[in-house]
């Protein structure tokens, strides 16, 4: 299964719908600039292509081992690691002040883009990294980002995230991995944890676990969390690696994906000697915990982005290759490949236009990330960190969601092939499984999005949004007025179901609760459908050529009478209450 860099679609989307002036503007970035940012995807692709591409398959097929605690990755994975740390691409985003190179956000996501639509399973150890990289710099001790960032952010240490136990999924206040105080400033681990992503592996030389823990002390609930820093070797003063931990995997999890990616079981303490270090206070472990989870949450929805890609890729090259029945007004004598029947290139459309919204919204979430710590007064700042609260929950289940549906498409495109394993896209179909399910659920994401994100603010948050989708809309308008109507009636429905809900939040939060989810895929719709109308307005005036920016309006045209046009059933189903839903308990979904 081949795969191709999507280099055109991702400089459009970075450099003319999203937009590198603003992050330019702050002056917090000097050396930005087109051609700079030409040169490191054009050699990104290239890694993308020949290095990371090849290892998908061979990596799903062979998959990862595990004796006697130590776990084999599968054959190059260790050579393609080191290349990615010999190269710097782990450094890009990371602060200068700890090795990294100090570009925005934005270049980092979109060079990630290409590699994980090249190989998702290997690109979530680098992802996992760069949130332990987030947690330890806002939370970390001075001794602890000196010790630990610098190989963290160069990647020769990796890092992972431990929340769950088998007991407690979604619900971490649960917890019961414990942390005794050892009197010397550290401490003694000792519980299980599950679905370790990369919680061991032999690419690296330490991983530095960021662990969920108790104290003896503690509150119940979330109320007593902390955070701990437990490395699987020790670290010495000098920086240099000591002894081994009290911690290893016990054991690899049996997954419908994502085999190359290895996730464990881990066990602290068996020996009472697992050593760690409090990450920010006692009992405020979620805290520094979500600075890690909300990095990893957009980096989830941009999986949905890669696997949407590699999907559309295989379907398109399938619909060119594959001759099946004579489309009508074909002159062939012979069978039509498939794309030539308008059902096939209906599918692939909707495919190619959800990626392209979905990378649009993540691009737009990682800007206003940059922006909340770059832009030149307070009031900016503030601003474009709630744009980015309010944006992130869209951009892991919108988009994730749409890497799970193209992925699906694909195996349709390839028919009964599709279904086969040799074909190669129902891998890609059981690694899309994942992304809406870890990093908080889609339901969750959801919930997040109706409790949390509308109210900033009194709604003035939300309204801000309505208002430049609005805009979106009335410029479109002047260039094609069909399109800019729909987006502007798509608009009213997100306008007429956030105050539906905003309302219900003050007498009714279980019907809040029972809308989220249509939301969430509402307000995906139309800020999809906003994006991609900036993309006809930006290629109507930029330097791409007429057909460019037709196949650009033809792609925001398709999407309008497609997902736009659900706006108003979305909105009734978001305005439907709960009754339905409470009438549905167990007894009667039973019968």
């Amino acid at each position: 299964m081949s795969f191709t860099p999507s280099l055109d679609a991702i400089r459009f989307t970075l450099l003319d719908v999203v937009g590198l002036d603003p992050l330019s503007a702050t002056g917090a970035f000097d050396d930005l600039s087109t051609d700079l940012v030409d040169a490191m995807l054009t050699e990104a692709g290239r890694v993308a292509t020949e290095v990371l591409a090849p290892l998908y398959r061979a990596g799903d097929q062979v998959g990862c081992r595990i004796a006697d605690g130590v776990v084999t990755t599968p054959p190059g994975f260790a050579d393609a690691y080191r290349l990615l740390v010999e190269g710097g691409w782990n450094t890009l985003a990371a602060p200068k002040a700890y090795g990294g190179q100090g570009y925005p956000r934005l270049l980092a996501l979109a060079v990630h883009d290409l590699f994980m639509a090249a190989n998702l399973a290997f690109s979530l150890n680098p992802m996992l990294t760069q949130g332990a990289v987030e947690a330890l710099a806002v939370h970390g001790t001075p001794e602890q980002q000196r010790l630990y960032l610098p190989k963290l952010v160069t990647g020769e240490w990796t890092g992972t995230m431990n929340l769950t136990e088998s007991h407690a999924g979604s619900d971490v206040g649960l917890l019961r991995t414990r942390a005794v105080p050892a009197g010397d400033g550290t401490y003694r681990l000792s519980g299980t944890k599950i679905f370790i992503t990369w919680g061991e592996h032999d690419v690296a030389e330490n991983i530095i676990h960021l662990v969920l823990a108790r104290l003896p002390d503690a509150p119940s609930g979330t109320r007593g969390i902390s955070l701990f820093l437990v490395p699987k070797f020790l670290v010495n003063p000098d920086g240099s690696l000591g002894a081994r931990n009290d911690l290893k995997a016990v054991s690899l999890e049996h997954k419908l994906g994502i085999h190359a990616s290895p996730t464990c079981v881990m066990s602290y303490g068996e020996h009472d000697e697992a050593i760690g270090t409090l990450v920010g206070a006692e009992n405020r472990g979620m805290a520094a915990m979500f600075t890690m989870m909300n990095d990893a949450r957009l980096n989830v929805g941009l999986q949905g982005v890669g696997v949407a890609e590699r999907a559309f890729q295989a379907a398109l090259a399938y619909a060119q290759e594959r001759r099946q029945g004579r489309a009508l007004g074909s002159k062939d004598d012979g069978p039509s490949p498939i794309i030539a029947h308008p059902d096939v290139r209906r599918m692939l459309a909707s495919m190619k236009a959800d990626l392209e919204a979905a990378r649009a919204i993540c691009y737009a979430t990682a800007q206003a990330l940059d922006l909340a710590h770059t832009a030149p007064d307070e009031t900016a700042r503030a601003e474009a960190q709630v744009r980015a609260d309010l944006l992130t929950p869209v951009a892991k289940a919108w988009s994730t969601d749409i890497g799970m549906a193209a992925a699906s498409t694909a195996v349709q495109v390839h028919g009964g092939m599709g279904f086969i394993e040799e074909t190669g896209v129902a891998q890609i179909l059981r690694d899309a499984r994942i992304p809406p399910i870890y990093e908080g659920t889609n339901g969750i994401q959801a919930i997040d999005l109706v409790t949390r994100k509308l109210p900033m603010e009194g709604g003035r948050v939300v309204e801000r949004h309505l208002q430049d989708i609005a805009a979106t809309a009335q410029a479109l308008a002047e260039l094609d007025a069909p399109l800019g109507r729909q987006l502007a009636a798509a608009e009213r429905a997100l306008a007429r179901a956030t105050a539906y809900l905003m309302d219900a939040a003050k007498r009714a939060p279980n019907d809040v609760l029972a809308g989220a989810t249509p939301y969430l895929s509402l307000f995906g719709h139309v800020t999809g459908g906003q994006f991609l109308g900036k993309g006809v307005l930006a290629a109507a005036r930029g330097p791409h050529g007429k057909a460019f920016a037709d196949a650009r309006l033809a792609l925001a045209r398709h999407f309008a009478a497609t997902r736009l046009a659900e706006a108003d059933a979305l909105a009734t189903a978001v305005t439907a209450g709960s009754a339905n839903l409470d009438a549905l308990g167990p007894e009667a979904l039973a019968i």
